[in-house]
C-alpha cells in the first residue's frame, strides 16, 4: 500500500473490517498559530517532543501526544468543509489535580501563560473544579475529586475508584 503514490484512495467497501484497540494515541489541535500554541503549552511548564516540527508540535502525555497542527491544514487534512472555528463543541479536556489546591493554581497558571479563565475554582458536589481555555478556545477542565485513582507515575487507573467522603 505504501508503493501507491500520495492521494491514492483505497476501498474500504470490499474488505473485513477490525475494530482498532481500544486506546488512543494523539490528540490533534487544530489551531490558528502554530508557534503561539506551543509558546502557551511551554508557559504551561509543558515540554515539547525533539520529534514534532514547526508545523506539527507534540507534548508527551505519558503513552499519547497532544499535537498542535494549523488549524487550515487539519481541516483541508480531514475534507472539512470550514476550518472556522464555532461556539461550543462538546469537546474538552481534563487534567485531574492530586489535591483540591491544586486546582486554583494551575487555573492561575493557564492564564498567566496566556490562556482563559472560563469558571474559577469551584466546589462541586464531587470536589473542586475549574475551567479555562487555551489561545485557539479548547477548553481544559482541571479537576480534584477524591474518587480518582492513579499509579506511581500520576496516570488514572480507569476501573478502580477510591470512596468518596466528602
Amino acid at each position: 500500500m505504501l508503493k501507491k503514490e500520495v492521494g491514492h484512495i483505497f476501498s474500504s467497501v470490499e474488505i473485513q473490517s477490525i475494530a482498532p484497540s481500544q486506546r488512543l494515541h494523539l490528540i490533534l489541535l487544530g489551531v490558528e498559530s502554530v508557534a503561539k500554541s506551543q509558546a502557551f503549552y511551554e508557559a504551561l511548564g509543558w515540554q515539547k517532543s525533539p520529534t514534532g516540527h514547526d508545523e506539527f508540535v507534540k507534548f508527551d502525555l505519558g503513552g499519547y501526544a497532544l499535537c498542535l497542527i494549523g488549524r487550515e491544514v487539519f481541516a483541508a487534512d480531514s475534507l472539512a468543509d470550514s476550518a472556522k472555528p464555532g461556539g461550543f463543541n462538546g469537546v474538552g479536556f481534563v487534567y485531574l489535580a492530586k489535591t483540591p489546591e491544586e486546582v486554583p493554581a494551575i487555573l492561575a497558571k493557564a492564564v498567566e501563560a496566556g490562556g482563559e479563565l472560563v469558571k474559577p475554582a469551584t466546589r462541586t458536589p464531587f470536589g473542586i473544579a475549574g475551567y479555562f481555555k487555551d489561545p485557539d478556545g479548547h477548553l481544559f477542565e482541571v479537576d480534584y475529586e477524591e474518587v480518582w485513582v492513579f499509579d506511581k507515575q500520576h496516570r488514572l487507573v480507569v476501573d478502580t475508584v477510591n470512596e468518596r467522603t466528602c
